[in-house]
């Protein structure tokens, strides 16, 4: 792998757009939100928010132990295995460490092409996925600042950096820093299903662009699950050519890690096979 300075070469580029969305929001609201109500803090800093009250339900899967805390009307996140295909750092793949969180240009919203020096583009129909962070020990207020990474498999179930055809690339990975509503916005393609799970996306939460050069620094891992008979009629297309039987063979309650409870993790869909789908999760940390 290289290592040309990754994410630390972007944060000038960062910074600037997040203050320039940041003064859009602000100009929107006709200059009435101050600062100190644009939601940039009350996150935990660990991978149990801190001050979290309200009921909860915790079960073990996979070796991972999954804990749900209600607070108000935003759910802490569970804490899921980051699975075998991080590339984070954290492991190897084919002798090398597996790291794309070093690679420059990985800071982006659009993930379907492999960044420098691979140029691969993951084809499938087309997903705009959106993920939300929001603080559960400070009134489900947006976070803004954070930084997401994301990663999934292509439409035949490989992962880029580790499966067999693809170890060159490092396509359907990215990271976005959260605007001042808590979003960050990824354009990617319809994740495939391989046996023995069900569609999926990986992510992990760090406090900011910079944390994000380093696995270490995570605050939280979990996965986000898409719904099943919408996956179906994607997988109606020739681009997924074993996802349809792999989809029938699983489902939520037979799945390694949602299979004791989805309710968190399950992404809201719309959108079609023609026009591309649109994905879209609240994650409370």
């Amino acid at each position: 792998m290289h290592d040309d300075g990754g994410l630390i070469e972007d944060l000038a580029r960062i910074e600037q757009m997040r203050r320039r969305r940041l003064l859009a929001f602000l100009a929107g609201a006709g200059g009435m939100v101050s600062l100190g109500m644009s939601g940039c803090g009350g996150g935990a800093s660990s991978s149990t928010a801190a001050g979290s009250t309200g009921t909860g339900s915790t079960g073990t899967t996979g070796g991972t132990t999954t804990t749900t805390t209600t607070t108000g009307s935003c759910s802490l996140i569970p804490t899921e295995t980051e699975g075998p295909y991080p590339g984070d750092g954290s492991n190897t793949a084919n002798g090398s460490i597996a790291n794309a969180l070093a690679l420059s240009g990985i800071v982006r919203s659009d993930i379907r092409t492999s960044v420098a020096p691979a140029s691969g583009t993951a084809a499938g129909v087309p997903l705009t996925l959106t993920l939300q962070l929001v603080s559960t020990s400070n009134a489900c207020a947006a976070l803004d600042g954070y930084a997401i990474y994301v990663w999934h498999c292509d439409a035949q179930g490989r992962y880029s950096l580790y499966s067999s055809g693809v170890t060159a690339e490092n396509y359907l990975r990215g990271v976005q820093t959260t605007g001042s509503d808590g979003t960050a916005t990824f354009t990617t393609v319809f994740p495939g299903c391989y046996a023995g799970r069900v569609p999926h996306i990986h992510f992990e939460i760090y406090r900011n662009a910079g944390a994000a050069s380093s696995y270490t620094n995570k605050l939280r891992t979990s996965q986000l699950a898409l719904p099943l008979d919408t996956s179906a009629t994607v997988y109606a297309d020739s681009r997924y050519p074993n996802s349809a039987a792999n989809l029938r063979a699983i489902s939520f309650a037979s799945d390694g890690v949602f299979a004791d409870g989805v309710t968190t993790q399950l992404a809201t869909l719309t959108g079609s096979v023609a026009a591309g789908y649109a994905a879209t999760l609240t994650v409370g940390i």
